[in-house]
């Protein structure tokens, strides 16, 4: 790789993905963006520091409805409701990190949709929509003929790319296919010469424990928030 990008970036990877390599799919303004409901259910701000992002984020997302909140921990202006929350963290490659293709990988796309939306159904890995696939590359394995792996490309902020939807079906557990896929797609990130990042629920150790086998390491722990946009008056009291 010619350079080593800059991790200031991760601190809020949604907003430098829908302000640089994905803000082809961006929605919103300088304050908030957020992508198509279809493609992926993150809102990003450019910082919480500014007060009118809550109403940005209204106005963008409409009175009433779930967001989730990621990297950052806000307290909440009258009228928004905390509906939930949990623990993540944020993983990056490091040297030892020895990513390479997988011979039994196979591309995945748009006629794969439902395989793939049944595969996340059965396996909970995270927010999968039915454009989620264009975000970046998504690759499976197949075993007599039936998608039974998969993990791909998810968030782009500039110089880094999120390895994401990684979920194998358990009957097939315990083989190194989920190892093997994250392996390939971190392969590829490389060979555009972007560097590779994982985010997972502080609960999943035993996942984090692989990725730490296979060369990442924690660079932060986050927050997650699922909150509910203002209904009627209570929007203007926000």
């Amino acid at each position: 790789m010619s350079h080593t990008p800059s991790e200031d970036v991760l601190d809020n990877p949604a907003w430098h993905a829908l302000t640089g390599p994905h803000a082809s799919f961006a929605i919103g303004d300088d304050l908030a963006r957020r992508y198509p409901s279809e493609v992926a259910p993150f809102v990003a701000v450019r910082t919480w520091e500014d007060p009118r992002v809550w109403q940005a984020l209204t106005e963008l997302v409409g009175p009433g409805e779930e967001i989730g909140i990621s990297g950052a921990d806000p307290d909440l202006p009258e009228g928004w409701e905390e509906l939930g929350r949990g623990d993540g963290v944020q993983l990056v490659q490091t040297d030892a990190l020895h990513a390479r293709p997988d011979e039994e990988a196979v591309l995945l796309g748009a006629e794969d949709v439902p395989e793939m939306l049944a595969l996340v159904e059965r396996n909970q890995p995270g927010p999968f929509r039915p454009r989620t696939h264009e975000l970046g590359r998504y690759i499976g394995i197949r075993r007599e003929g039936k998608l039974i792996a998969m993990a791909g490309e998810r968030l782009h902020p500039e110089g880094w790319t999120e390895i994401s939807a990684v979920a194998t079906d358990a009957e097939h557990r315990g083989q190194g296919i989920a190892s093997r896929l994250v392996l390939d797609v971190a392969f590829h990130i490389q060979q555009r010469g972007d560097r590779a990042l994982l985010h997972a629920a502080a609960t999943n150790v035993g996942a984090i424990r692989v990725y730490e086998r296979l060369g990442f390491a924690l660079r932060r722990r986050t927050t997650f928030l699922a909150v509910r946009t203002p209904v009627g008056d209570r929007i203007l009291a926000g």
